[in-house]
């Protein structure tokens, strides 16, 4: 299998740790989408307002605003594989008790809120100590294909996820797709506990978190393409990614779709941006010029937003909504890859933690401005601006970081 995986582009599968990794991840994944879809639509069941859609999803995001930062001091300071399984068994526990909320129906949008904010909580953990994993399981030779590959099943199950769930929401209901969730876990925390690691050893002078994170803040001072990338994450991350948050008001009261067609857009990003993964992935010692080819699909990602915003076709808006997929997988997994790339390994777990921030972290205040910026101009409006905004973003700072371009 090593000499097959690597003639075909994917080395990083020649890996066993890796291997065990990917194929738990990939069938976690699907039940985190079909989660994420079925949330959205019970919110939106049982408020009937866009405003409180973009609220839980900012709520599932405050948590890593507030503790990711200290999280990637951590990732620095202890075992990552032992943090991502306690990490993982958490948030299996939380689904099984939104789960029985919902079977049960008893669920009110108060207890979604709350549940989302303590999940929101674990995934700050989660995100960086997985993210600076990946390269203690495969090495600096094979991480952007580890990178791409591990965006390819994410977004592959970007496309199953929802179209299961939207299936069993018309069928059975919400409930169902959370108890998958929770069953889902276990193989990923399968995966992890049958890796075969070196034992963990702390690395010698230990830090405080403050200081590790000042640590952190000076090398992105250092180094201009560094500082411009976090920028640039987090401008997308407040803008643009909020159209996947506003998805549901666009299939009901936009495009005037039913869950299944809600699930049929948000399983278009998916592919999209599953096909764009895996080019990535097959061909990640093939490309030269990453800046240059992060930055094009940046500014492509944000043109395909506003699109997607000024449509009224059904079958236009899946077609959009693949390419921004893939133009945004295209941006994502070269703006992981030149981050973790530059930076040395003892600061690997806190830049994580960095990116987590504004990636993730900072998407409370995209989804909380999407949601207000819709309720009173339309989710079309607030959709459309945000991507004008970041094609503009990044095509400024292809302009003014030239050293960027020239990656």
């Amino acid at each position: 299998m090593t000499e097959a995986t690597r003639q075909a582009g994917l080395g990083a599968l020649a890996n066993r740790n890796f291997r065990l990794f990917f194929f738990g991840q990939g069938v976690s994944l699907i039940g985190t989408w079909m989660q994420s879809v079925a949330q959205g639509w019970l919110v939106l069941t049982l408020t009937n307002s866009p405003f409180y859609v973009g609220l839980v999803s900012a709520l599932g995001s405050i948590g890593v605003l507030a503790f990711t930062l200290y999280a990637g001091v951590i990732a620095d300071r202890t075992d990552k594989r032992r943090t991502v399984v306690v990490t993982q068994s958490l948030s299996m526990l939380l689904a099984f008790i939104l789960a029985g909320l919902a079977l049960t129906k008893v669920v009110t949008v108060w207890q979604v809120m709350g549940l989302a904010t303590v999940l929101g909580v674990v995934n700050a953990f989660d995100i960086p100590t997985r993210q600076s994993l990946l390269a203690e399981l495969v090495g600096k030779e094979d991480l952007m294909n580890a990178i791409a590959l591990n965006s390819s099943v994410f977004n592959a199950a970007r496309v199953v996820g929802p179209a299961i769930a939207g299936a069993l929401i018309g069928l059975v209901g919400v409930g169902m797709c959370f108890v998958l969730n929770g069953v889902s876990y276990i193989a990923v925390i399968a995966g992890l506990v049958a890796m075969r690691l070196p034992p963990f050893r702390p690395r010698p002078g230990a830090f405080s978190a403050w200081s590790g994170f000042r640590e952190v803040l000076a090398f992105l001072h250092h180094d201009r393409r560094v500082e411009t990338l976090v920028v640039l994450t987090a401008t997308l991350s407040v803008f643009g990614f909020p159209f996947l948050v506003m998805m549901p008001v666009f299939a009901r009261d936009v495009l005037h779709v039913r869950a299944a067609g809600y699930g049929a857009l948000t399983a278009a990003v998916g592919v999209g941006a599953m096909l764009g993964a895996l080019a990535i992935a097959v061909n990640s010692r093939r490309i030269v010029r990453r800046g240059r080819l992060m930055t094009v699909g940046g500014t492509a990602f944000g043109l395909c937003v506003l699109a997607f915003a000024l449509s009224r076709s059904f079958v236009l808006s899946v077609v959009l909504l693949a390419l921004a997929g893939c133009a945004m997988i295209v941006n994502n997994a070269l703006t992981n890859t030149l981050l973790q790339t530059h930076v040395p390994d003892e600061l690997r777990g806190r830049l994580m933690g960095f990116y987590s921030f504004v990636f993730v972290g900072m998407s409370p205040l995209g989804a909380f401005q999407a949601g207000v910026f819709a309720e009173h101009f339309g989710a079309p409006a607030a959709i459309g601006a945000g991507g004008l905004i970041c094609a503009l973003a990044v095509g400024t700072a292809a302009w003014r970081v030239p050293e960027l371009w020239r990656t």
